[in-house]
């Protein structure tokens, strides 16, 4: 017997979710981890730490779903938000910050492959298809921020450009990348 097929719109399945529908939460998890755990691999670098992040931020997201108001994004953007500063601040903790200091030659061989995983994950649902059309220099500004847990001001370091120029150039790309997702995929 096969497994019926649902669809949830997203105002379904945010109300749902804030009355705590278990089921909703599987059609979630299901239908946004992998999304969100390519993102999470491409900025922690690793397998196993992109793993606990994602356990962690769809905890954050069932804890917090409260908090989402639709009127201010969609459901994908507000979830891709939490795991991307789920990703960030484990790149920021003591930590892990330890675990690299003790990382070996093979768990260096293991991040490549996994950058190479997050990769076919981000060809699979297009991003990298979307990114690909921004300028060169909005794709270095999203991937540094966005991919790589970079803050505005070290991007703005590490590229010895000024930090109002990072600002302006993060908010061209985003409106850029929202107006190619909105033809690319309907949102």
């Amino acid at each position: 017997m096969e497994k019926e097929k649902t669809f949830l719109l997203e105002s379904e399945l945010v109300s749902q979710l804030q009355r705590k529908d278990s089921k909703a939460f599987g059609y979630l998890y299901d239908h946004y981890a992998p999304s969100l755990y390519g993102v999470i691999c491409r900025i922690v670098g690793s397998e196993e730490i992109a793993q606990d992040v994602l356990q962690e931020a769809f905890l954050k997201i069932w804890n917090n779903i409260e908090a989402y108001e639709p009127s201010k994004g969609k459901l994908f953007t507000w979830v891709l938000n939490i795991a991307r500063n789920t990703a960030i601040d484990k790149l920021r903790s003591k930590e892990y910050k330890n675990t690299q200091q003790k990382d070996s030659l093979a768990s260096k061989q293991a991040r490549n492959k996994s950058d190479d995983n997050s990769q076919q994950i981000g060809e699979f649902i297009g991003l990298n298809d979307v990114l690909r059309k921004l300028r060169a220099e909005h794709q270095l500004i999203i991937d540094m921020m966005y991919f790589e847990g970079y803050t505005q001001a070290e991007v703005a370091e590490k590229l010895g450009i000024p930090l109002g120029t990072v600002k302006t150039r993060a908010r061209a790309a985003l409106e850029h990348l929202r107006t190619l997702l909105r033809e690319d995929f309907d949102f």
